[in-house]
């Protein structure tokens, strides 16, 4: 293979990213932009899909705001809203998990860092 046919050769997926786009569908789905139909058809595609770009076509048309979220980005208030008046206790679980900082991140606030 020559140097200009490695450059244009697509990026190959690993299962992790498979995984990723899969609860990415399954956010959207949850927050009502999928049916399940579509749903069970993008998750089947994301499994056989061999290239970044074929699972980046999976959600081109879906807005990035899961993207936040499940990166630690914030609390779905709609979720916690549910979740409070069915399970409580789950609530407060999410809760606690949401706030968390994400792998790599400080929290934020007025915690000391310990330095003089």
């Amino acid at each position: 293979m020559t140097d200009h046919e490695e450059h244009l050769a697509p990026i190959r997926a690993s299962d992790a990213e498979r995984d990723a786009v899969e609860a990415l569908l399954q956010h959207h789905y949850a927050v009502g932009r999928l049916t399940l139909p579509e749903l069970e058809e993008r998750v089947a595609l994301a499994y056989r899909a061999r290239s970044r770009a074929q699972l980046d076509a999976l959600v081109r048309d879906l807005p990035a705001e899961a993207e936040a979220t499940r990166q630690g980005g914030g609390v779905d208030s709609r979720l916690l809203v549910v979740l409070l008046c069915v399970a409580p206790p789950a609530a407060l679980v999410y809760w606690l998990i949401a706030r968390r900082p994400a792998p790599g991140r400080r929290p934020s606030g007025g915690a000391a860092t310990g330095q003089s």
